[in-house]
């Protein structure tokens, strides 16, 4: 049994950040990779994933925005976040450009795969802290994607999201604790996920976070409290916003 196998069967102790590994992190084929990729974004539906995201757009005023609104998603993955902010651009007739990020190029093209032909997103692997976007980004948005980064690493996040985001930024990530830990542990195995979910959805749930350790790391990245907006949303999410519009 794997270190990350006793981890999970002894449950961690989810006052802190589990120390565990992501086996979607590892090696593997693209077609290994796809179906992962796959059924993460079956939790995403499944679990209202994109609704906090949403909303948060929902909280601009439209006539505010600059347009085209440019939007860089970092840590794309599968690219389902992007193509749901692109049908919620389109009923609200906004004029979007959209850039998915993402380290692995296998990643990448399978989000480059999925969308149509006239899609306005344009795909990128590259590392974040060495990406430099050409032309204005007014939003940096990312999911389940700081969950996977050191508290160092979130800090030179936020401070390169500072930097690059002209609007606004907004994390969605999961919140740490037992209920939906065990829940999705068990629920992952029961739906027949793909392995490497039912080992990382879990996982993702003990690395993640709660308010206090947002509050530590906003304020080590030099935010005020009234810059940014740290909330819980149901089921399993905890989200952190900043707006730079009034």
């Amino acid at each position: 049994m794997s270190s990350n196998e006793a981890a999970l069967h002894s449950t961690p102790d989810l006052r802190f950040r589990a120390r565990l590994t992501e086996q979607m992190d590892e090696p593997c084929s693209r077609d290994e990779m796809r179906m992962c990729l796959r059924d993460i974004a079956r939790l995403n539906r499944w679990f209202l994933a994109y609704r906090p995201l949403l909303r948060w757009l929902d909280g601009f005023a439209l006539k505010q925005l600059p347009q085209p609104l440019r939007i860089l998603d970092v840590g794309c993955g599968y690219g389902d976040t992007l193509r749901r902010v692109m049908r919620w651009a389109k009923s609200r007739n906004l004029a979007v450009e959209l850039i998915g990020l993402d380290m692995n190029p296998d990643a990448v093209a399978i989000a480059g795969e999925l969308g149509p032909p006239a899609s306005r997103i344009h795909w990128v692997a590259a590392n974040v802290f060495e990406f430099e976007p050409q032309g204005q980004i007014h939003l940096v948005i990312s999911s389940q994607f700081t969950h996977h980064l050191s508290e160092p690493e979130i800090v030179r996040f936020l401070n390169w999201m500072e930097r690059h985001a002209a609007v606004g930024w907004f994390i969605n990530d999961l919140s740490r604790a037992a209920i939906p830990y065990h829940f999705i542990r068990i629920f992952t195995r029961f739906a027949g996920l793909h392995r490497f979910v039912q080992n990382d959805a879990p996982v993702s749930i003990a690395r993640s976070f709660v308010a206090q350790d947002w509050q530590r790391i906003c304020a080590a990245a030099s935010l005020k409290n009234r810059d940014v907006v740290i909330r819980a949303h149901r089921p399993v999410r905890l989200c952190v916003g900043r707006r730079k519009l009034p």
